[in-house]
């Protein structure tokens, strides 16, 4: 909202500068943008006299002007304007001056004869002529204002004002308006201001035998008002309402026009005015627009309309969009006699609705959109016709026609000084906040708070809190912390666990990725999985954004291979990739339509093998305090079926790795081995020994025992591992395997497998007894998968 300082001093007075002006209201809640000083661009310029006017003795096109600026000796101007003569006033820039656009104006000589200044047009102050209609266009600004020689011309032409930029927020509606924001001064300062006059005379003929008007959408037109206006005579607006106009950024066009816009910012209540002999038939119609239907609004566009927008129309055809702008037709123009103004309440969602889906978007749909106070109309139509009247522009009539779709029960909120200064953390007394209130023009009777109709944000007792706060000032509140229970901020043990393994992948050169939950049911088939596979059942989206996004993943197998896959065709020679990735098993209920369940996933190529990609996750299982854990050789789906392993603690499967199936790999263009690993968080979590515990060093020696077995072929070496730490017990400290042996000493299908042990106990020398028992034990142990000690 653009405010003009010399606007509100019509209905109060401050006596303070405009920045302090702005500070003290962005205090009190209307926050102050920009402050603009109208005239800033214009230095040094001032009203002359011409004395005289000389033909230039070289120059057929040029004369020269004696010039009075209000100083001891006139100043010679030479111009080659042609509508100049003695008497004249004018605009003079002086040597030095400076004009709108950076334009300077310096003493020089034209044609060989001196020239002190230059007299200006209206172009060249930045004016047009709807600012000063009596001027012309080309040429120079002949002044019929009231000043003398050597006045400034800012003062002189009104340009001696200030334009203040507020940022009204959607729940002050009320504060787009001149009035609005004298409201808001005066219970800032603790003034009063005056309301503008808005007594009628009448006198003209009764608006109903020229108009009725019927209402078909009452849910969308709260209210409708209009009053006629006869004999009228379209001529230029007065000079104190074109400054108004122009300080608010809106062009003077006549003088109806002039005053629905003058009402519209000073009320903040948009207004129309119709020319009546364009209105076919004697009744206006507020109705949605009927199928098919357009209309040429009044910059000239054709719109067409659809059945959800609100018009308001005469006997036969829209004339306006309602809240928005005008027909074309219906405008005033230079020989319009006979005028109806419309003052309307329009439902603000509607408006909205309308205003985006015709792509038109003015001042007052700006207004009607934020919800408007339907008994503002009756004051703004009078003030509309008072203008009339005060400007001679034609005879009111008698009479009004008002729809009223509104209920106009004010409404009331207790008033509960203690609960406020509880609420607020404060000592303001009650009569401070009764001050307040009355000065912000809320009624106080028996205990409760009666909201004025502008106040529609006002809904509340914590609304009432925010209005005295804001009054009383933040800046005299004083902090304080919060009572009650504070919740201390923290990772939750789940949270904390996932840093961890993102810490411990990070650390074995892996790279953290995100991709999304929702996938193609395709990007199943191009990781195997059977048609009657369990992980195909997916929770399917009801409103996908396409069938890639269609089903929500239960399993990040293939996101994991899009992303190695992208990698690998973009020539990167190899990717280690890990993510948390959340994966849905459906449910059969309708509140749970999927349970969600954390994976850790890995991916892998070109930087290492089978072993090394198992020696990873060794690592990093070790890391998470996970202990106890083997590898079991089982195939699994979308996996090489002879490089393949089930992560166990005990009966928990903390999840599988291996190698991706070259089937797959071909379906995602990829011909270099892929490393994967899906793990269960869950398991991983509930696994880890989060608790550390000291152990100091060891006090007695340790004694060491190589170990030779020989077994079948298929043993995995993870069994002879499991036997021999299980034979072993608390006593083996360290076990290492250094050799595996295949050759002619041994029979056919048989391997050796050597073992380096490192025995201790804890509180004593081991002897050779206690070491061969254990040994014997290991031994007996092996027995279970026919392995045998080599010999």
């Amino acid at each position: 909202m653009r405010l003009s300082l010399k606007w509100l001093s019509d209905y109060i007075k401050i006596e303070v500068i405009p920045k302090r002006f702005s500070e003290d209201m962005t205090m009190s809640g209307s926050k102050v943008e920009t402050i603009e000083q109208l005239g800033q661009d214009i230095h040094n310029v001032v009203v002359g006299k011409i004395l005289s006017v000389e033909p230039h003795p070289d120059a057929d096109k040029l004369v020269v002007c004696q010039v009075d600026v209000g100083q001891a000796a006139a100043l010679q101007i030479v111009t080659g304007a042609k509508n100049v003569s003695a008497g004249d006033m004018v605009p003079v820039a002086l040597d030095g001056a400076s004009l709108p656009g950076g334009k300077e104006i310096h003493a020089g000589q034209l044609r060989g004869v001196a020239s002190q200044g230059m007299m200006c047009s209206l172009g060249e102050l930045g004016l047009t002529v709807h600012d000063f209609p009596y001027a012309i266009e080309d040429g120079i600004f002949l002044l019929e204002e009231p000043c003398k020689p050597g006045d400034d011309i800012c003062k002189a032409l009104g340009l001696d004002d200030f334009a203040i930029e507020f940022e009204i927020t959607p729940n002050r509606q009320d504060c787009l308006s001149v009035l609005g924001l004298a409201r808001e001064t005066s219970a800032t300062y603790q003034i009063p201001f005056a309301m503008p006059q808005t007594d009628v005379q009448g006198g003209g003929a009764d608006v109903s035998s020229f108009l009725h008007v019927q209402v078909e959408e009452p849910a969308l037109c709260p209210r409708y008002m209009a009053k006629t206006v006869t004999n009228v005579k379209i001529g230029p607006s007065p000079r104190w309402m074109r400054e108004r106009l122009r300080a608010s950024g809106v062009r003077p066009i006549n003088n109806i026009v002039d005053i629905t816009n003058f009402v519209m910012l000073e009320y903040g209540q948009p207004m129309h005015a119709f020319d009546y002999r364009l209105l076919e038939g004697q009744g206006i119609t507020v109705r949605c627009a009927r199928e098919g239907e357009e209309i040429v609004t009044l910059d000239g566009v054709r719109r067409s309309l659809k059945p959800s927008m609100l018009v308001i129309a005469d006997e036969v055809k829209p004339v306006a969009v309602a809240g928005i702008m005008g027909g074309e037709y219906s405008g005033i123009v230079d020989d319009t006699t006979t005028v109806v103004f419309e003052s309307a309440c329009f439902d603000g969602p509607s408006v909205r609705t309308t205003s985006r889906a015709l792509g038109l978007r003015t001042e007052s749909s700006g207004r009607f959109e934020k919800g408007l106070d339907p008994q503002n109309c009756l004051p703004a139509l009078l003030r509309a016709c008072h203008l009339v009247e005060q400007l001679g522009a034609g005879t009111v009539g008698d009479g009004m026609i008002d729809v009223r779709n509104f209920d106009d029960t004010p409404r009331e909120i207790p008033f509960d000084p203690a609960w406020i200064n509880q609420f607020l953390e404060t000592n303001i007394s009650e009569e401070t906040m009764r001050k307040i209130l009355l000065s912000l023009e809320f009624k106080i009777e028996d205990g409760k708070i009666i909201v004025p109709s502008w106040r529609q944000d006002v809904e509340h007792k914590a609304d009432i809190a925010e209005e005295i706060a804001r009054m009383y000032g933040y800046d005299k509140i004083p902090s304080t912390l919060m009572n009650g229970a504070v919740t201390v901020g923290g990772l939750t043990p789940a949270q904390e666990f996932e840093e961890k393994i993102a810490a411990a992948l990070v650390a074995q050169g892996m790279n953290e990725i995100v991709t999304y939950s929702f996938i193609s049911p395709k990007y199943y088939d191009k990781i195997g999985l059977p048609p009657d596979a369990v992980r195909r059942n997916s929770v399917v989206i009801r409103n996908p954004l396409g069938e890639d996004t269609s089903v929500m993943r239960t399993t990040a197998l293939p996101s994991m291979l899009e992303v190695l896959a992208r990698n690998y065709k973009n020539r990167n020679k190899a990717a280690s990739l890990f993510e948390l990735a959340t994966v849905y098993m459906p449910q059969q209920t309708e509140t749970t339509p999927a349970t969600e369940k954390r994976m850790v996933m890995l991916g892998s190529y070109g930087t290492t093998d089978f072993f090394g990609f198992k020696g990873i996750l060794e690592s990093v299982l070790s890391y998470l305090g996970i202990q106890d854990f083997e590898f079991q050789a089982v195939p699994a789906l979308s996996y090489h079926p002879g490089r393949c392993a089930y992560i166990k603690k005990g009966n928990v499967l903390l999840g599988v790795m291996g190698e991706i199936h070259p089937k797959v790999l071909r379906n995602y263009g990829i011909d270099t081995p892929v490393l994967a690993a899906e793990l269960d968080f869950a398991a991983l979590l509930a696994g880890a020994e989060t608790q550390v515990q000291f152990k100091p060093l060891p006090r007695f020696p340790a004694v060491t025992r190589d170990l030779a077995l020989v077994c079948d072929e298929s043993v995995p070496v993870a069994q002879l591992e499991l036997r021999i730490r299980r034979g072993a017990g608390a006593l083996l400290e360290e076990l290492r395997l250094f050799d595996v042996y295949r050759g002619e000493q041994l029979p056919s299908g048989k391997k050796s497998v050597a073992y380096a042990l490192v025995l201790r106990a804890e509180d004593r020398t081991l002897t050779d007894e206690e070491t061969d028992a254990v040994m014997q034990e290991i031994l007996k142990n092996m027995q279970e998968i026919g392995a045998a000690l080599r010999i």
